[in-house]
């Protein structure tokens, strides 16, 4: 039995889930989200609870029921708190300024980056040198923010660039005089 979907995933107060034609739909607090459940998974809803059943032990399915499990237990996570991933700028001159619902982003090219937030994305700055990027849908807020971290990956051998919090880049030695 997979250990990840046989667990139920419970439905806190002010979220809703319900089936509608091969959808799972969950509606909280935060917003509402749909995921397609793969039809060969049987999703029921009983007593707060959600729970993914698989049709046989094929490999396949024992990685459906894991996968399906884990995504309604983000969709019910992300309608409740919502999800944030914060990414630094580190630079001579790099920076970051909110405009409109999208960021202006000067990240030491001849020209600046416009980039306009997606639909059901929040992007913040509290200062010059970080982005918050703010959403219900976990798949969504990565994806915003790999790409604004691809304008300007961090380099190895200064470090300058945009990289998530915390995020340990390994650098290289530069070339040494001499010899």
């Amino acid at each position: 039995m997979s250990r990840i979907g046989s667990r139920p995933v419970e439905l806190p107060k002010g979220v809703e889930a319900r089936l509608q034609d091969g959808n799972l739909i969950v509606k909280g607090p935060k917003g509402s989200l749909t995921l397609d459940v793969n039809p060969e998974m049987a999703v029921s809803i009983e007593d707060g609870e959600v729970t993914v059943e698989r049709p046989s032990d094929v490999q396949r399915h024992k990685a459906l029921h894991g996968l399906t499990r884990s995504l309604v237990a983000n969709m019910v996570e992300g309608v409740t708190a919502g999800f944030s991933r914060t990414l630094e700028i580190v630079g001579v001159g790099y920076r970051a300024e909110r405009k409109g619902q999208g960021l202006t982003l000067h990240l030491g090219f001849s020209h600046t980056i416009e980039y306009p937030a997606p639909e059901g994305i929040e992007l913040e700055t509290p200062n010059q040198t970080t982005i918050v990027v703010k959403g219900v849908d976990k798949q969504l807020v990565g994806q915003v923010a790999a790409e604004i971290r691809g304008f300007r990956p961090p380099e190895p051998y200064k470090g300058k660039g945009v990289r998530y919090a915390g995020e340990q880049i390994r650098r290289k030695a530069g070339k040494t005089a001499g010899a």
